[in-house]
């Protein structure tokens, strides 16, 4: 876009990050125009460094409502060199993909991005991390305090995430039959128990034999195989 002398002049700072990475993400924006600062921040459950460097530079610029000369200030070499170096043009252009065996990540947000800088003239700058910079610093705190928070939302763009909701699943529907099988809570090879003493009450139709246990988080696993019937004496045949 050209620069229009109408058009206003705003300040974009931002920063975000994950913990661990991939984890618990978040990302902080202020947006600065004529003096008046605005703050934004919000996390996600299950994201990564990358994309929340990314989703805050584009949640600043849509923030805007009218088209304006911006000036982007990120620690993010990933988002500036993809930008200023054509990378990411270049991986729009080869269908989203780095070489040709290779797919380009966060495409859903790298698309977002080129999309938004062509309705605004926005130049960027890097500035360094944890030096002291107040906006940046600024940035750092409210991506760690969403990222720390109670309503954190859904990263739905993130590519592991249909791999990591696979995994939890069959995690959670995993049987638990024979020593050795990781526990379903945290990955522990199980062991084989036995019950030292058996009470069998009057309405117990069956009991186990034995059963699996994790010596790490102590949970339990009955086993159907190891389920035993309760024969009683009757008085008639």
């Amino acid at each position: 876009m050209k620069d229009w002398n109408n058009e206003p002049e705003i300040s974009l700072y931002t920063d975000g990050g994950a913990e661990p990475n991939p984890g618990n993400g978040g990302f902080g924006v202020i947006l600065t125009y004529k003096g008046i600062s605005k703050e934004f921040y919000q996390g996600f459950e299950l994201t990564t460094n990358n994309r929340m460097e990314l989703m805050g530079i584009i949640f600043g610029l849509e923030k805007l409502k009218t088209t304006s000369v911006v000036d982007v200030f990120s620690d993010s070499r990933y988002v500036i060199d993809a930008i200023e170096k054509g990378w990411a043009e270049k991986w729009r252009a080869n269908n989203w993909m780095r070489t040709k065996k290779e797919k380009a990540m966060n495409s859903d947000l790298w698309e977002r991005l080129l999309t938004i800088l062509e309705k605004h003239t926005v130049h960027f700058h890097w500035v360094k991390g944890h030096s002291g910079h107040p906006e940046n610093e600024r940035c750092d705190a409210l991506a760690t305090l969403a990222l720390q928070g109670d309503n954190l939302k859904e990263d739905a763009g993130y590519e592991a995430n249909n791999v990591v909701l696979k995994e939890a699943k069959e995690k959670a529907l995993r049987k638990i039959e024979e020593a050795g099988t990781p526990c379903r809570k945290c990955d522990t090879p199980v062991i084989k128990k036995t019950p030292k003493k058996r009470k069998v009450k009057d309405k117990q139709s069956y009991y186990y034999e034995y059963y699996m246990y994790c010596p790490n988080c102590k949970t339990m696993y009955m086993v159907e195989d190891a389920k035993r019937e309760i024969t009683r004496p009757t008085l008639f045949s």
